[in-house]
């Protein structure tokens, strides 16, 4: 059995880290992450934009009549 710590632990991590730094240099009045309103709103929105793309994309939307009726025989056939 291995026990290294996996790369996924070790980038997380990292990135919490930089995050508590950022937060507490923030909190002292240090300005880390020079931004202004108009990217923190353009920022809001591509994230709108990106979390509802992916919903739409992963999720099994039945659009079309053919789709919908093998959806129904597929609910059938699990009966």
């Amino acid at each position: 059995m291995k026990k290294n710590i996996s790369a996924g632990t070790v980038t997380r991590f990292i990135l919490l880290t930089l995050a508590l730094v950022n937060s507490g240099l923030t909190m002292f009045g240090v300005q880390t992450i020079p931004v202004d309103e108009a990217a923190v709103s353009d920022f809001i929105a591509l994230l709108f934009l990106g979390a509802t793309s992916f919903l739409a994309y992963w999720k099994d939307n039945d659009v079309s009549k053919k789709a919908r009726e093998r959806k129904a025989l597929d609910e059938v056939g699990k009966k």
